[in-house]
């Protein structure tokens, strides 16, 4: 009996500012934590949890507008902010 080989999965998931739909492992994840929101690296911090993709403009409008705090629904401080800009990206 011959066995039917699927196609593995793969998540895909959603940029919180251009809607962007990408594989997980190119998005960047960002995570409301009790100590405010970070940026998870391994994917697998537990809390409330919003991608990134890695262009330029989405990490700006992210850091600039309130899109982002409303996908963590929090509202980003002046330390989320600035832990958001150093975390960015290099282009």
């Amino acid at each position: 009996m011959a066995q039917s080989t699927r196609p593995k999965h793969k998540p895909v998931r959603m940029c919180a500012v251009c809607r962007e739909h990408a594989d997980k492992r190119a998005l960047i994840r960002i995570v409301r934590t009790e100590h405010g929101v970070v940026v998870d690296p391994s994917g697998k911090l537990n809390g409330r949890g919003a991608y990134l993709c890695e262009q330029e403009l989405c990490w700006e409008r992210a850091v600039t507008t309130d899109v982002l705090g409303r996908a963590l629904r929090t509202t980003l401080n002046a330390e989320d902010r600035l832990r958001l800009t150093q975390a960015k990206p290099r282009s």
